[in-house]
């Protein structure tokens, strides 16, 4: 039986896919509520603000708030703020950058500019010219961000879409250098969101579909894992992965008997 009473959700490829519900995901829920738990979605996607999260799961039929949803964004934005990080070169799409402003960032978009740092993320709004400035940046030295690492976004009907992870691999091509990440795996998301909902890392258990983003942070940051099988690993891609989770499950359906 599983025993923590905070349930951090990966989204894409753990209660949906695309524009689809997983099936079972909205009594997996109904479940942990109904048994005194707490969940938290958590997302390295940080193409979206948490109004259109809370938009899209009230499509599916989930009832969600802003405080229920906690990205790769958010822990971006704690985490620069510790650090003393304002002014960005951003290759991130206008959704991002709205969340970045609002919180009382810079966001530069010419070159040879004075910024505290690159910071690369899912764009879905990508061009050459981002990329071209981007790379001038970091050949000058500048320090260099991710929100997160993550290849590809998962849609429906298996199919997928170029991630972060896709883009910082091209600009390591490019320029040989890797970013500091702030989102899945690193502990740093863990910290900042144990910091805003003042909850204790024993209490909490990471439910998702990717081995090097949600189980590899359960390792890193010292917390339970569930991965499960209805997203990007499949049971192949498991068995061959030095990476390992707590439990396995076909999908959040399966995990409902489990939780007390």
């Amino acid at each position: 039986m599983i025993n923590q009473s905070v349930f951090l959700l990966d989204m894409d490829g753990t209660i949906y896919l695309g524009n689809k519900l997983i099936d079972g995901a909205k009594d997996f829920l109904e479940k942990i509520k109904s048994s005194g738990k707490k969940y938290i979605f958590l997302t390295n996607n940080a193409s979206k603000d948490k109004a259109e999260y809370v938009k899209k799961l009230d499509k599916l039929g989930i009832t969600a708030s802003k405080e229920d949803v906690f990205s790769s964004a958010d822990a971006t934005i704690s985490y620069f703020k510790k650090i003393g990080k304002k002014r960005l070169f951003l290759v991130g799409n206008t959704s991002l950058k709205n969340q970045f402003l609002d919180a009382g960032f810079e966001i530069i978009s010419e070159r040879n500019q004075d910024i505290d740092g690159v910071l690369v993320s899912f764009d879905t709004e990508l061009t050459y010219e981002k990329l071209w400035i981007a790379c001038d940046y970091l050949q000058d030295g500048f320090d260099y961000y991710a929100t997160h690492p993550d290849y590809v976004c998962p849609l429906d009907a298996g199919r997928i879409m170029p991630d972060a992870g896709s883009i910082i691999e091209l600009l390591y091509a490019c320029i040989g250098r890797r970013p500091i990440v702030i989102g899945k795996p690193e502990e740093k998301m863990i910290e900042s969101l144990t910091g805003k909902y003042h909850v204790d890392k024993k209490d909490l258990i990471m439910v998702g579909d990717r081995l090097y983003t949600d189980i590899a942070m359960g390792h890193k940051a010292g917390i339970k894992s569930i991965l499960v099988l209805s997203g990007e690993t499949s049971l192949a891609d498991y068995e061959k992965s030095d990476v390992e989770a707590d439990y396995i499950f076909d999908s959040v359906k399966e995990i409902i008997p489990e939780i007390k």
